[in-house]
């Protein structure tokens, strides 16, 4: 399992968000600042299998161009 972290920006999060649904990926967004201008950013959460995670970030490579992209592994994946 792999946790990816997607930071894009507010501009594009409403369409990176229905690409990854779309796609059939479960994803949570939360709103955040950051950077240099401290402009307002989306990061999105999405948990996936390992194999997955090439097709997310192609996903978000076309919705959102210059996306920030972190994956980590993920020991332990529970849905409560």
């Amino acid at each position: 399992m792999k946790l990816m972290v997607f930071v894009v920006d507010n501009a594009h999060a409403e369409q990176t968000v229905d690409a990854l649904v779309g796609a059939g990926f479960r994803v949570t967004r939360l709103a955040s600042t950051g950077g240099w201008l401290r402009k307002g950013n989306t990061t999105l959460l999405v948990g996936l299998e390992d194999q997955e995670a090439s097709h997310s970030i192609e996903v978000v490579r076309q919705a959102a161009p210059g996306a920030l992209a972190v994956m980590l592994p993920l020991e332990r994946f529970e849905r409560l």
